[in-house]
């Protein structure tokens, strides 16, 4: 009889089984690697949520997540979930540019099938991917029978934040535009509802617990900001052009980028993670020999100065020899042409910079240019050429301009006044990468969206403005040492960020005065020199002219300072008030810390060192910084992983530390 009562338990816990698969598969949990990120979904009777909880505490409550369709309507409603695949997963792999160079990231992933029980049963994947340092998902829909394309009017993305954090934000006017607005912190609740915030955004909890929202891997899709509706944040996408109801059109496999939060309870190991390149595709260029990361020059900061000489300046070889002997005399990597007096190097009937005209050709070179004799020299020199260019100058004749720009000898540009983020624009920018990268060129977009990692798919792409910068010292628009302290929190995030540095005229603000030719910049000599370490660019410019420098302390860092990194470690850091951040080149590490306008003493611990002896070249504020900005003390001590600095900043000072192995 024992074995009937052992059967018939069987059939009971089949019948359980069976009778539960309902309520059973409306719900889906993932957790990270070390347990302390959990992402919880179910179905619930309106729409799909989730919530997330970082080490116990709910940071993330129940969020909505659905489709809008042009014709098919909303996917969202009377949904079931198939069954859902859960897999480990590791992403090794190597950064041709970026903050560090060897990657190892652990992640937890589950894909959810999300299926409507009516109609044609349309079907989406739900894909999830749990990381020590964050989380992301994205939308996924395969080619499906009677679905073949689509037009998406929203994507209904909400991250319903729990409680009334800290946020630091940008907030912009609307979807045209070059991504240059100052940074606010606020209570979430102090918000205006629906107004448009780019990302990433940085959010601070009670208790220390940190998390940015940003997005990785866009390509074929619309670019994505946040707005507070209903007291809840939603995403909102940037709109083709010519209408404001469409947002992405494609056929079907089709996938949208990921939605990526960062999140720790130390905020430097969200500046340190290697999430949002780890999120995209490898490396799609055989052969990288030939990206070479550098420093460059760039003369449009400074007004284009040239010293006193007998024939006038313009766009000439001679006015671009003396950059680049400049160049070559500093082992600064890259001399840009861009043109003088507010006019491009290439022929043009359009007036100025910031417009194409009918007759606009960058495969011909204004008459007092060649093109060819400036790269041949500069060749010689040990000095690559790039150029500036106005992106409608070069698209939709990629070949014929980059093939003339391989044939001159130029390395590569800087592509401008792109100030969009639609479908449209994303793939216009993927397509200048890919063109780029078969002739050889880097590139470096300007007035252009965020990075979202596809560095690590074409490491070609070194850097992206898309913040306001030390450009704006120019016209009046002050750059304060508190707007630079947001950036590491805020935009920096994402990835490269074009700055404009090299700034050598630092007065306090009370003297500042607007200067378009030779700029005055606020902060200290030492906070310039370390906002080389802080921001993170594989194109770091030196942008003031070459008198400026001559003589001048702190310069010789600038000589020697690395574009690129083995890896990073945030040593110090507070939201909007101070941060210190090592990075280290091969055996030598640098360390860049800056503040806000307050003056402040930091500890440094030098535990991260590996042992043995280093000498420490130490590039301080001086005790008279405040008032004379360019002031500094420069010493050297010997040191080793057992010591701690003491970093003495004034308001809106800075301090680098160049650690050489001994």
């Amino acid at each position: 009889m024992l074995w009937i009562q052992r059967y018939k338990n069987l059939f009971f816990a089949l019948l359980l089984i069976i009778s539960i698969p309902a309520s059973a598969q409306r719900e889906i949990n993932l957790a990270s690697p070390d347990g302390h990120i959990r992402f919880h979904f179910n179905l619930s009777d309106r729409l799909p949520e989730y919530n997330v909880s970082y080490k116990g505490e709910t940071i993330v409550t129940p969020s909505t997540l659905s489709l809008a369709f042009a014709h098919t309507g909303l996917f969202g409603g009377n949904l079931k979930i198939n069954k859902a695949v859960f897999r480990d997963g590791k992403d090794d792999y190597t950064l041709i540019v970026g903050k560090a160079k060897k990657v190892h990231d652990r992640y937890s992933e589950v894909t959810i099938p999300l299926q409507e029980r009516g109609g044609s049963g349309r079907l989406v994947n739900l894909v999830v991917r749990a990381f020590n340092d964050g989380l992301a998902f994205r939308y996924e829909i395969p080619r499906q029978k009677n679905w073949s394309g689509y037009e998406l009017t929203a994507e209904n993305t909400t991250f319903h934040l729990a409680g009334d954090p800290t946020v630091l934000t940008a907030f912009l006017k609307g979807f045209t535009t070059a991504h240059e607005a100052r940074h606010e912190l606020m209570p979430f609740s102090e918000i205006k509802p629906d107004t448009l915030m780019d990302m990433p955004m940085m959010v601070e909890y009670p208790g220390n617990i940190y998390m940015a929202i940003t997005e990785a891997a866009l390509t074929d899709y619309a670019g994505m900001y946040l707005v507070k509706h209903d007291g809840v944040l939603k995403s909102e996408l940037s709109p083709l052009p010519g209408q404001q109801k469409i947002k992405v059109k494609a056929t079907l496999p089709h996938h949208s980028p990921w939605r990526v939060m960062l999140m720790s309870d130390r905020v430097g190991a969200l500046i340190e993670s290697n999430i949002i390149t780890s999120l995209n595709a490898p490396c799609k260029i055989k052969d990288v020999s030939w990206i070479k990361p550098g420093t460059t020059d760039f003369h449009w900061w400074n007004g284009d100065i040239m010293p006193d000489t007998t024939f006038p300046p313009e766009a000439d070889f001679q006015f671009n020899k003396y950059y680049i002997d400049f160049c070559a005399r500093n082992h600064i990597g890259y001399h840009t042409v861009i043109g003088y007096g507010g006019y491009a190097w290439y022929k043009s009937d359009a007036a100025g910079y910031g417009v194409v005209g009918p007759h606009t050709d960058v495969t011909k070179t204004v008459p007092t240019l060649d093109m060819k004799q400036v790269c041949d020299y500069a060749k010689k020199k040990g000095v690559g050429i790039r150029v500036w260019v106005h992106w409608q100058a070069i698209y939709p004749n990629l070949d014929s301009a980059f093939s003339q720009f391989e044939n001159w000898g130029i390395k590569g540009m800087m592509v401008d006044f792109l100030n969009r983020d639609d479908q449209q624009m994303v793939n216009i920018q993927t397509k200048i990468l890919q063109k780029a990268a078969q002739y050889h060129l880097h590139i470096q977009f300007h007035g252009a969206y965020k990075p979202t990692g596809l560095s690590r798919t074409y490491p070609n792409e070194f850097t992206r403005e898309g913040t306001m910068n030390y450009e704006n010292d120019k016209w009046g628009n002050i750059i304060t040492p508190d707007d630079d302290i947001s950036i590491p929190f805020t935009r920096g995030l994402a990835g490269e960020t074009d700055y404009h540095l090299g700034g050598f005229r630092a007065v306090p603000i009370s003297k500042y005065k607007i200067q378009y030719t030779r700029p005055l910049v606020v902060g200290t000599r030492c906070h310039m020199l370390a906002m080389y370490v802080v921001l993170q660019s594989s194109l770091q410019m030196i942008c003031d002219y070459p008198d400026a420098y001559k003589g001048q302390p702190g310069f010789e860092f600038l000589k020697e300072v690395p574009t690129v990194w083995d890896e990073t470690k945030v040593l110090s850091a507070k939201v909007g008030q101070w941060i210190s951040i090592a990075r280290r080149k091969n055996d030598d590490w640098y360390i860049g810390s800056i503040t806000n306008h307050s003056p402040r003493q930091l500890k440094l611990s030098l535990d991260f060192l590996p042992e043995g002896n280093y000498e420490a070249i130490i590039y301080a504020d001086a005790a008279d910084s405040e008032e004379k900005p360019d002031d500094l003390e420069k010493k050297m001590m010997d040191v080793t992983n057992k010591d701690t600095i003491k970093v003495n900043l004034v308001g809106g000072g800075g301090q680098v530390i160049h650690l050489v192995k001994k």
